[in-house]
């Protein structure tokens, strides 16, 4: 079923009319939608609304609402990626992928053997946050996630959070399994997670890293590509909390 966000002023007597552009024009002219059809609202609080299409106007569309409820479609925890900006597509999977895993933000963080000039990664912010919205409405994400301007570690680390960890694929102390078994994750906390480029962090970036007392856990004997190590991380960090 089609999903779409709104805002809660819309919502009155059981109806719901959708008018801006955006969506007006996705559901009536690319979906084609006819009255009748099914298709999934959600607005700013997080109220998921099952609605039919009640009537298409040339500017509007006005839904009845067949059911309202609060989504239950995010992480108990608060997850935060830092990631060093990939070229061209390989980027735009992580921040699809990101936004079905549950992240609540992106922060592009430039680093030594980042593979993307500043200015480029700059310019990129706003396709990347297009993607993370796309993205949202197909996996019927509560919330958008943010991909925040580009920025460096020492930035993202003023922030607070109750663990970071830095996934490498080298010099790395011990796995994600045996770090989260003495340190679990509990509900509402927020996590932030540091992955590096192609090519891994440089050792002055690991010795930073050290300096910092921050944990450097390992994904594993094999060796993943940036991408990869972003799935694969956010994923065993999930399943390790739910198991």
């Amino acid at each position: 079923m089609p999903h779409f966000f709104i805002k809660s002023e819309n919502v009155k007597n059981n109806s719901i009319t959708i008018s801006d552009n955006e969506n007006y024009r996705h559901i009536a002219r690319a979906l084609r939608a006819k009255i009748g059809e099914k298709i999934l609202l959600i607005d700013e609080n997080q109220i998921q609304y099952e609605t039919s299409i009640f009537n298409i106007t040339n500017n509007e569309i006005v839904c009845h609402i067949d059911k309202s409820y609060l989504s239950e479609r995010d992480l108990e925890f608060d997850l935060f990626l830092a990631q060093s900006p990939l070229r061209s597509d390989a980027q735009l999977t992580i921040m699809e992928k990101a936004t079905e895993l549950g992240v609540r933000s992106v922060f592009p963080i430039m680093t030594d053997n980042c593979a993307v000039k500043k200015n480029i990664a700059i310019s990129k912010v706003e396709k990347w946050q297009k993607v993370m919205y796309e993205a949202s409405k197909q996996c019927e994400r509560a919330k958008i996630p943010t991909c925040n301007p580009v920025t460096t570690i020492n930035q993202v680390l003023e922030n607070k959070y109750d663990k970071i960890i830095v996934f490498g694929e080298r010099s790395t102390e011990q796995s994600l399994k045996q770090f989260l078994s003495k340190n679990p994750i509990k509900k509402a906390e927020k996590i932030l997670v540091i992955i590096g480029p192609e090519g891994g962090f440089s050792q002055k970036e690991f010795d930073f890293f050290k300096n910092k007392n921050l944990p450097i856990i390992s994904l594993g004997d094999l060796i993943l590509k940036a991408e990869t190590a972003v799935i694969v991380g956010l994923g065993d960090i999930i399943y390790e909390y739910q198991g």
